[in-house]
């Protein structure tokens, strides 16, 4: 947690305390969870760029040494051969990363989907005058724990993007990744859930075809 808090605070204004006590968990989820996708993309992007660098380096190599004749095989030419060799093992590894950018970026994007569901549901459960104070108090309880959970996730990811400047190995930052991956689908599913749940029981409080009609209207249901 302190990873992610300290990656946050670096980009966020101070805030009255009223106010940060007013909007804290869900303020600091979406505030990571874009700084998250930011850097994603730009360390997509930086990777791709040395890519493409990569494969002329190791293209020129390729073309100098297709072109050598058999008498001019000596220790240059092996010097080249080494060359050729670090450049595309250095390219393999540009790949790997990329492809484990990719993943992280399909794992925020599920945060943020799981942070607009939440958002959209519980506003309008607030607007909802049919549900008491002590449901709504239980509510919040419960995506607060959720959020707290995302919080924790997030602590993950940034974990594994600091790994590619770090020594990990690629079977620890695999389960970790698989691990996230499993925790925000299962925190989102869970949310969906819950809300499904609520917007049931509020279906099941109304009268008459035409209230049912009202509220699923309300609530986005066809």
């Amino acid at each position: 947690m302190a990873c992610l808090l300290f990656f946050l605070s670096a980009g966020m204004p101070a805030q009255p305390a009223e106010k940060a006590v007013a909007l804290p968990i869900l303020e600091i989820v979406k505030a990571v969870t874009k700084k998250v996708i930011k850097a994603i993309d730009l360390g997509i992007q930086r990777l791709q760029n040395k890519t493409i660098w990569l494969q002329n380096a190791q293209k020129q190599v390729e073309n100098t040494l297709s072109k050598l004749k058999l008498d001019e095989i000596s220790d240059w030419t092996k010097k080249q051969r080494d060359l050729y060799k670090d450049y595309y093992e250095e390219l393999q590894k540009v790949k790997s990363i990329i492809t484990y950018y990719q993943r992280i970026k399909e794992i925020s994007v599920k945060q943020t989907r799981l942070i607009e569901e939440y958002e959209k549901a519980w506003n309008l459960f607030k607007k909802d005058d049919h549900f008491k104070v002590s449901e709504l108090e239980y509510m919040e309880k419960v995506y607060d724990g959720i959020l707290e959970e995302s919080m924790t996730n997030m602590d993950q990811i940034l974990l594994i993007i600091d790994s590619f400047t770090t020594q990990m190995s690629d079977l620890k930052r695999l389960e970790i990744i698989n691990q996230a991956a499993d925790q925000i689908e299962a925190n989102y599913n869970d949310l969906r859930l819950f809300n499904r749940q609520h917007i049931l029981l509020r279906l099941q409080r109304t009268k008459t075809a035409a209230d049912a009609a009202k509220v699923k209207q309300f609530y986005g249901i066809r």
